[in-house]
């Protein structure tokens, strides 16, 4: 295992994410809420991210050169595809019909727009733009909820934005706390916690 604290971090986040998308779908089954179901897709998503990246983070040696890209690629992709959902989901909870049905094309041209992008590279700084986009679309939408309605995922999504910000500016600086755990097993250990806030935030949506 070439980076083993990497790739523990990423598979501790995949869990993770997966117990929260199980969650979140099962809420969304009972409840009928789309925006939470949205969001349970987002999650799962988000752990064949983590599950994806862990393993080209740890086994890189064993592993061919074609399956070590396509893992990354696919890394890369699940990361867009969970922004996408997270971002349409706070858009259901948030705007109501006519105007969301126009909103919504926000999220598919930001998908593909990321798509057509990463399909010559594979830089992860341009996942964490793409992220951190999605994040200020959900900040300024839950910004506007709770001025409006004080709506109870408010809280917890500005949070969680406020957390996952904290974990990108870790990954971009490089800063390592140790030479076993660098600036990456950081930024998974923090989205921890930025994704216990995005779930919680989650639980509590409404279909507008």
């Amino acid at each position: 295992m070439t980076e083993p604290t990497t790739t523990l971090t990423d598979y501790g986040l995949a869990l993770l994410c997966a117990w929260y998308a199980w969650r979140l779908w099962s809420v969304a089954t009972v409840t009928g809420q789309a925006s939470v179901g949205y969001w349970a897709v987002g999650m799962a998503w988000l752990a064949a991210a983590s599950l994806a990246g862990g393993t080209v983070h740890g086994f890189s040696t064993v592993l061919t050169r074609s399956i070590a890209q396509g893992l990354w690629k696919g890394t890369v992709y699940a990361v867009g595809l969970a922004s996408f959902f997270w971002f349409a989901g706070t858009l259901r909870a948030s705007v109501t019909a006519p105007v969301r049905s126009w909103l919504m094309i926000l999220p598919w041209l930001q998908l593909a727009v990321f798509a057509w992008w990463m399909a010559a590279r594979d830089e992860f700084l341009f996942v964490i733009y793409d992220y951190g986009s999605m994040n200020v679309a959900i900040l300024m939408l839950q910004f506007h909820d709770w001025y409006r309605s004080r709506v109870r995922s408010a809280p917890w999504l500005i949070a969680a934005v406020c957390v996952s910000g904290l974990a990108a500016a870790v990954q971009a600086s490089g800063l390592s706390l140790h030479s076993r755990f660098n600036h990456n097993d950081l930024y998974h250990v923090i989205q921890m916690g930025g994704m216990y806030l995005f779930y919680r935030g989650a639980l509590v949506l409404t279909d507008r």
